[in-house]
This record gives C-alpha cells, sequence and structure tokens, in this order.
C-alpha cells in the first residue's frame, strides 16, 4: 500500500494539485502533480509524474465543469494509476488567515466559518481555495484536511511594520499588514538554510517575482517586513495587479471618474500592472520579447518597484546581506535578475554574469559584500510537510 499526502492550490480559474509519498523514516516524495486550468472556459487537464512523464493532457468537455467536478478527475486520475493508493490528508493553500491564524491547523466546521469570514480580505483567492475543502469534504469527509496559510509565515513581525497610518481602532479591527507568498518564503528560507546556514542567519531580501510578485526581509529566519500589505494589492507591480497605489486613485476613479466598486475591483486587480502598463501582455516572457516601447516602459517598471523595495526593506534591517531570487520570472528570467541586482550594487551586490546566465545556486562575484541567490520555489512540499506534521505523521 502507497500512502501519500495531496496538496491542492486552488485559484478562481485553475486547480492545481502535487501528490507525495509519506514513508515514516524519510522527506516526502513527489509521485505526481498537474492542474486543470481555465475553468469556466476551456478546462484543460494536464498532470505529470515524477519523472515529467505524461499522465494526463486532455480537455474536458462536460457542461457542468467545477471544481468538484475537477478534483473528481483528479481522484480518478490517480486511483488508475496509483494501485492501492492509501491518502493520509489533503493539505489547502489558503491565502488569508487573518490576525489569529499564525501556524496551519487541522480544518473543522468552525474554522471554515472565520476562513470564509475572511474571503473579503482576498477575494480573488480566498473563495475558491475554501471551495476545495468543501468539495474534498463532501466527496471524502472522512479525510483529514489542512489549512496552510499564505498569511502565516509573517505574523512574527513587529507591530510598527504591521500598522497603517490610521486611527488605532481601525489596526484592532484587523486593518493591518498581513503580507502574502508566506509559503514560497518560508520554503525558500529552509533551503538556503539548509545550503548556507550563516546567510540565512543574517539580513535577507527574498524576492518571490512571478504573476503574483512581492518581496520580504527575513532576519534569522523570522519575517520582518513584506512590501505587500492588507491584501494583494500592494507593493510591486504584477502581471495584472496595480502594486502600491496612493488611495486618493481610488477615491478620484469613485467620485470624478464615477467608476462603480466593481469597476475598481477590476482595474486594480485585472487590468493594471504588467498588461495595463504594456497594453500588450501580463507574461514577462512575451514583453521581454517585444519591440514595442510600452513593453519596454512596463519592464522598466516593474525593475524600478523592484529596485525601490529592496532599499525600503533593507532599511528594516539596518543592511542586507544576502538577496534571493524566486518564482517564476525570478528563477527564469536571468535579465530581469541582472538588472534588479545592477540597481543594487549600492547595496553591495556584485554579480557574476555567468553564474547568473547559467541559472545557478550563486550568483553573486566571489567577492561580493553582499551575495545574490537563485533557489526555486516549491510551495506544494511546504505544504505537504505542514499537513504532515498536523496529523502527527
Amino acid at each position: 500500500m502507497t500512502k501519500a499526502i495531496l496538496v491542492l492550490n486552488a485559484g478562481s480559474s485553475s486547480l492545481k494539485f502535487a501528490l507525495f509519498e509519506y514513508e515514516a523514516a524519510s522527506d516526502l516524495h513527489l509521485m505526481a502533480q498537474g492542474q486543470v486550468e481555465g475553468i469556466g472556459i476551456k478546462p484543460h487537464f494536464v498532470a505529470k509524474d515524477h519523472h515529467k512523464q505524461i499522465l494526463a493532457d486532455e480537455l474536458l468537455t462536460a457542461s457542468d465543469i467545477d471544481h468538484a467536478y475537477c478534483l473528481q478527475t483528479i481522484g480518478n486520475l490517480l486511483r488508475s494509476r496509483y494501485a492501492n493508493l492509501k491518502l493520509l490528508g489533503v493539505g489547502h493553500r489558503v491565502v488569508h488567515g487573518g490576525a489569529h491564524y499564525a501556524a496551519p491547523l487541522r480544518l473543522t466546521p468552525g474554522t471554515m466559518s472565520a476562513l470564509e469570514a475572511l474571503a473579503p480580505l482576498a477575494p480573488l483567492h480566498q473563495p475558491h481555495n475554501l471551495a476545495a475543502i468543501r468539495a474534498v469534504a463532501e466527496i471524502r469527509p472522512d479525510l483529514p484536511q489542512v489549512a496552510c496559510f499564505d498569511t502565516a509565515f509573517h505574523r512574527s513581525q513587529n507591530q510598527i511594520n504591521q500598522l497603517f497610518g490610521l486611527p488605532y481602532n481601525c489596526y484592532e479591527r484587523g486593518i493591518r499588514r498581513y503580507g502574502f507568498h508566506g509559503l514560497s518564503y518560508e520554503y525558500v528560507s529552509s533551503v538556503l538554510r539548509q545550503q548556507e546556514p550563516e546567510v540565512a542567519a543574517g539580513k535577507v531580501v527574498i524576492a518571490h517575482l512571478g504573476n503574483g510578485a512581492s518581496m520580504c526581509a527575513i532576519q534569522n529566519g523570522k519575517s520582518v517586513a513584506s512590501s505587500m500589505g492588507f491584501t494583494a494589492l500592494d507593493g510591486l507591480m504584477m502581471g495584472t495587479r496595480t502594486g502600491n497605489l496612493d488611495a486618493g486613485v481610488v477615491l478620484y476613479l469613485l467620485q470624478q471618474e464615477q467608476l462603480s466598486v466593481q469597476q475598481v475591483e477590476e482595474l486594480l486587480y485585472k487590468r493594471s500592472g504588467l498588461l495595463g502598463l504594456s497594453g500588450i501582455s501580463s507574461d514577462m516572457r512575451i514583453l521581454l520579447d517585444s519591440t514595442e516601447p510600452q513593453a519596454a516602459l512596463a519592464i522598466d517598471y516593474f525593475v524600478h518597484r523592484i529596485s525601490k523595495e529592496l532599499g525600503s526593506l533593507a532599511a528594516c534591517m539596518n543592511g542586507l546581506d544576502a538577496l534571493v531570487f524566486t518564482a517564476g520570472i525570478g528563477e527564469n528570467s536571468a535579465l530581469i535578475r541582472q538588472r534588479v541586482c545592477k540597481q543594487a550594487q549600492w547595496l553591495g551586490i556584485e554579480l557574476d554574469e555567468h553564474a547568473n546566465e547559467a541559472h545557478e545556486f550563486c550568483i553573486s562575484a566571489i567577492d561580493s559584500p553582499a551575495t545574490a541567490w537563485l533557489i526555486p520555489s516549491n510551495e506544494e512540499l511546504m505544504i505537504a510537510r505542514h499537513t504532515r506534521t498536523q496529523l502527527g505523521l
């Protein structure tokens, strides 16, 4: 019998999964992973095993496809491919844990109600995260489920770095800086601690650069400050999200341009960022290949915002010992890393061009006062590890 932990990451139009084999005396081992993307539009199911061999690659054609249907599809595949598979539990990425959930937890009806109340803080993510949990409960009510929060890693921040300049009772009501991408930061920090413990013990900024992008100041493995705040709109410009924005702009759009709340939400979350500035695409790869001036403008602004946040986060720690790149753009774009490091020379970073082009682990020069690193993120493995711990395995 093969014992395993299933990890689910549900978005508005996608459902990602990863299956990890559990053995008591060793770390978790990836068995399969994949996703259904285009839910509600043109659902496409792709899955691969740990050797990258394709297990499924098909368009789903049923008329009532939703997250529950996709979960059934994933389950059918796993049962057909892995004989005698015994699921021990399911771990979920849940974007928002609010002010109270500072660690993963095993889900109960009571905690589900509390997490549903946080949906307005992460409207693009939380409802879909919870929909996947409910779908699993309907199919397998006996199966333990664990929520792993993107905000939990940042609960180590001091009060100053969680405040806004609003009346203090707003903070007491939960209007504060939460920070996100915590599972990614936690995993990357664990790799750095394992490979370079002296570096990990210092003043580190991790740049999670993907379609969703943020940066985090981490000192001795603990989150000190983050570029993201109350919601996942703050900080860096992203694929379709604005990033840092004067709140007066929102008031102007509502009052002077007469946009509805829904129109403003659509603008801030889905029509801004790289897509909005370039007018071409939210995909950095497409923009880097483009010769259009606005593509270059969007890239320039993206790098500018990273450089500005890096300076701010370094100031929170009174210095910088290391900069780590992760996530889709951070892991794959040598040019973006090169441009960011060039802007960060004042902080002591000297790039090794050859190492950067080769996507090596350490991409800074040997004599660089501050070092630069490239560490692929693995949020799924982090969730699986938390799930194992919560289930007492």
